[in-house]
């Protein structure tokens, strides 16, 4: 008995040649609509939906697939005689193949301007329904919901005549997946919207945070253990990645990425790609233990460096210009964990295949973000989350991108061209160390770092510590807290180790007697009025 095919597309990418070819092989082909009239005027033997069930479509094609002939066709179990003479009873004809996608909502809702209306004309009914029949009876029924699929389906087809056991169960399992982000979709979009307030309005009023949030993500791949080696781990990526995330990442060489490498190089990454100059960051435990810009990748690497060598061994490095012989020379004369660039010059490669320890390496190449003006735009989530005690926090991610014009001058000195380069350099530094955070600044590098602390006094000591230990001084340096001084010690503390500006948010009820201090120890003091709490 020759197998049937269902064929009912939306976006029609690739159909009429996969259906030629399905035709060519001796499968009937049975459609519905647009997809119908395709493969017929294209010469193609079609039987409409329509004609199948005895039944026409109806209400503007919101009815044609819904009917025994078709739900039956696909659920009916081959093995059990009873599902067998129940359709041969009611005139039932299997169906060995589903070719569905479905309607574009998560595409509609996106447009600008879109309407509640367009969103819900946009909601597909027979196409998932027949779907998840289809997947439910994977062991008969191959289904296919994606373009990339048909030559998978039609390789296996011309070979042997059938899809295998093993690709239909994974055609059903991607199915599934396909139908949950779906909905899923559907859900946050509706869950969204204020229905009040969307009364009269051109297009309905969203929510950021809808009623019901459904996270959808891909497995990237198993990971070896977690934070720790008693925990188990695994790393996902966004269905829609963000171009030059670190998801669209390509390993080169080395060692499998483990959970800690993975999230000390998301780290160094969305720190280096904020910057428009050569640049280089060195991240230890998820914090930038040196960042430093330069005339190329191999300048910038070295000031980096130099902040704090004890740190950068067994650290992640990362850099948004390639990497070449010469800046591969000297990193690898360090232990270095995780090596990230947009490219490597051949040369580079090399030094990293030089020996057995080298090859260890894990190089990375990442594409920088395309830019523009969007987050997505600049390869950065649109939202953070944090998993806490059997729920989430969720926050619009930190974007904000601090600019000369939008800095607040509240010292009686004012500052310089080059402190004001440093001070900026200081604030972008700053956003990505974990609070409490200090950072000491001078010529486009790092001169002290102090993180994570519970006060800010011990985070700016630490910083001086190390500068120390580096051998730098901090003399006329630039320093940047995340959030404000509470108190006049925290600024003295600075000023004491050397730093000759500061910048700082503002906003604190002892502002003025901070501004005070810092007259009175002649310094300048900016006030960007943004904090940058890294928790």
């Amino acid at each position: 008995m020759a197998q049937t095919a269902l064929i009912s597309v939306s976006d029609k990418t690739g159909i009429l040649e996969f259906a030629q070819a399905l035709h060519a092989l001796g499968i009937k082909l049975l459609s519905t609509g647009g997809t119908a009239k395709l493969l017929a005027d294209a010469g193609l033997p079609v039987t409409e939906v329509a004609d199948h069930t005895g039944f026409p479509e109806m209400l503007d094609g919101r009815v044609k697939t819904l009917h025994p002939k078709i739900h039956g066709g696909l659920l009916a179990r081959r093995d059990l005689p009873a599902h067998v003479a129940a359709i041969k009873e009611h005139g039932i004809d299997t169906i060995d193949l589903l070719v569905v996608n479905l309607y574009p909502f998560e595409a509609t809702v996106a447009k600008a301007g879109c309407t509640l209306e367009d969103a819900i004309e946009n909601i597909d009914i027979g196409g998932p329904a027949m779907v998840r029949s289809a997947a439910k009876n994977w062991k008969d029924v191959g289904v296919l919901t994606d373009a990339s699929q048909y030559a998978v389906a039609l390789a296996e087809l011309q070979a042997g005549g059938k899809l295998s056991d093993k690709t239909r169960f994974a055609f059903s399992v991607a199915a599934f997946n396909r139908i949950a982000d779906y909905d899923g979709a559907i859900s946050d979009y509706l869950s969204a919207i204020d229905f009040d307030a969307s009364i009269g309005q051109p297009s309905p009023t969203r929510s950021m945070f809808p009623a019901q949030s459904n996270g959808r993500f891909v497995k990237v791949q198993d990971l070896r253990y977690g934070e720790n080696p008693h925990q188990q781990a695994a790393f996902y990526r966004d269905l829609y990645p963000a171009p030059g995330s670190l998801v669209s990442a390509k390993q080169l060489q080395g060692k499998e990425l483990s959970y800690n490498n993975i999230a000390d190089a998301d780290a160094a990454w969305e720190c280096v790609k904020s910057f428009d100059v050569p640049a280089c960051v060195i991240v230890k435990h998820a914090n930038p233990c040196g960042v430093a810009v330069g005339k190329d990748a191999a300048e910038a690497y070295a000031k980096a460096f130099k902040t704090d060598p004890t740190s950068a061994f067994g650290g992640i490095i990362a850099f948004n210009r390639p990497v070449d012989g010469e800046t591969a020379q000297a990193i690898a004369k360090q232990f270095v964990e995780v090596l990230m660039a947009p490219g490597y010059t051949p040369e580079a490669l090399a030094v990293f295949q030089a020996t057995k320890v080298k090859q260890n390496v894990r190089v990375l190449e990442i594409a920088l973000p395309p830019g523009g003006q969007t987050d997505w735009d600049n390869g950065r989530n649109f939202m953070d989350v944090k998993r806490v005690g059997s729920g989430l926090l969720m926050q619009t991610a930190d974007n904000h991108e601090l600019a000369a014009s939008d800095l607040k001058v509240v010292t009686k000195k004012q500052p310089t061209p080059e402190q004001l380069q440093d001070l900026l350099f200081a604030w972008k530094v700053a956003k990505y160390v974990k609070s409490n955070a200090i950072v000491f600044c001078a010529g486009g590098m790092t001169m002290g770092v102090g993180a994570g602390q519970m006060s800010r006094l011990d985070s700016a000591r630490i910083a001086s510590i190390k500068a120390e230990h580096a051998g730098l001084s901090l003399k006329g340096t630039a320093v940047a807290s995340d959030a404000f001084f509470p108190f006049r010690d925290g600024l003295d503390v600075v000023v004491d180790a050397g730093a000759s500006s500061v910048i700082q948010p503002g906003g604190s009820m002892r502002d003025q007697e901070v501004i005070d201090a810092a007259d009175e120890r002649g310094v300048v003091m900016v006030l960007s009025g943004v904090r940058h709490f890294r928790h």
